[in-house]
């Protein structure tokens, strides 16, 4: 994944400018070390894959750039995944990645992975924005940073619910626990 994160780092820089909230489309092959057991893309290398066109779309509409200025970086707090149809070897496909909205304390980014235009796989990621020196990035710094969101930005509820629902309690205290201990 190191090669392919590399070589999409690379056509980042040397492809077309998007605004913020454009859609990225970002080109892959299936690769022999992509399949699993069952000769399809493992699940696992989705979520990489969408890591690299996420990084993608930050790079290309220039978000990166302020990232890397203020010493901020992503970390996804949760995601998930739906599958329609497999990936096979030496298949080509593109991710389609663009950012939906944020709620209080995260932004929400859609990623499908489209085979001539088709959806085979769509996930949605709840993103966080950490300090190099401590501390989490407010919407509001980051909104100050990158510009208002355009008025008719809207997470679907839906979204929102499942994001307060995946949210992990920040103290080990306010954890209930199913296990036993």
């Amino acid at each position: 994944m190191i090669f392919r994160t590399m070589l999409h780092a690379l056509l980042s820089r040397l492809g077309p400018r998007l605004d913020h909230w454009d859609v990225a489309r970002t080109p892959f092959r299936v690769l022999p070390t992509d399949l699993d057991i069952l000769k399809h893309m493992n699940n696992g290398v989705y979520l990489s894959i969408a890591d690299i066109g996420r990084f993608d779309l930050l790079r290309r509409n220039g978000v990166w750039a302020v990232f890397e200025e203020r010493g901020w970086y992503p970390v996804v707090a949760s995601e998930t995944i739906s599958f329609r149809k497999s990936l096979e070897l030496w298949q080509s496909f593109v991710v389609e990645s663009r950012i939906l909205g944020f709620d209080e304390k995260a932004v929400y980014v859609e990623q499908r992975f489209t085979v001539d235009g088709e959806i085979y796989t769509q996930a949605f990621i709840r993103g966080r924005f950490l300090k190099r020196g401590g501390g989490v990035v407010s919407i509001s710094e980051l909104l100050d940073a990158v510009g208002p969101a355009p008025t008719d930005v809207a997470v679907p509820e839906w979204l929102l619910e499942w994001g307060a629902d995946a949210a992990l309690p920040s103290t080990r205290a306010e954890a209930p626990s199913v296990w036993s201990e």
